[in-house]
């Protein structure tokens, strides 16, 4: 902007906000005052997202905090206070892939979808099987 603009007053205009991310995601998919309009009746009691929307909220909201994009959601399980979710992320890229080493993710989200806490339950490689039960 030029010194002449900013002298006549252009600076006073309000900025376009920058986005993040998430904010980036939310303005696609609905912000999230919107999903929580779309779900209530505006008297501020909570809705319990559904299981899908867990899964991707889930994977969503570990991508913004690990800077990496989940391979998989392995589990999503209702709680009394929201939802749990297992997401798959790849942590190291090897050659060959089956070397590749993986993390399962514990993510909780409230009734909502909103990340309450995250934890790595779990390192392994790619090509790796469960021993059977």
């Amino acid at each position: 902007m030029s010194e002449r603009a900013m002298a006549a007053g252009e600076e006073d205009q309000p900025q376009k906000a920058r986005r993040t991310p998430r904010r980036r995601a939310e303005a696609a998919d609905g912000s999230r005052e919107a999903r929580r309009a779309a779900k209530g009746s505006g008297t501020g009691e909570k809705h319990r997202v559904t299981a899908r929307r867990a899964m991707h909220y889930a994977a969503e909201q570990l991508q913004e905090l690990l800077g990496r994009a989940p391979e998989s959601v392995s589990a999503v399980t209702p709680t009394s206070d929201g939802w749990q979710a297992d997401v798959e992320v790849l942590e190291l890229e090897r050659v060959p892939p089956t070397t590749s080493v993986m993390a399962s993710y514990r993510v909780k989200l409230d009734e909502e979808g909103e990340l309450v806490a995250y934890e790595r339950i779990r390192r392994y490689t790619r090509g790796q099987i469960d021993k059977s039960r």
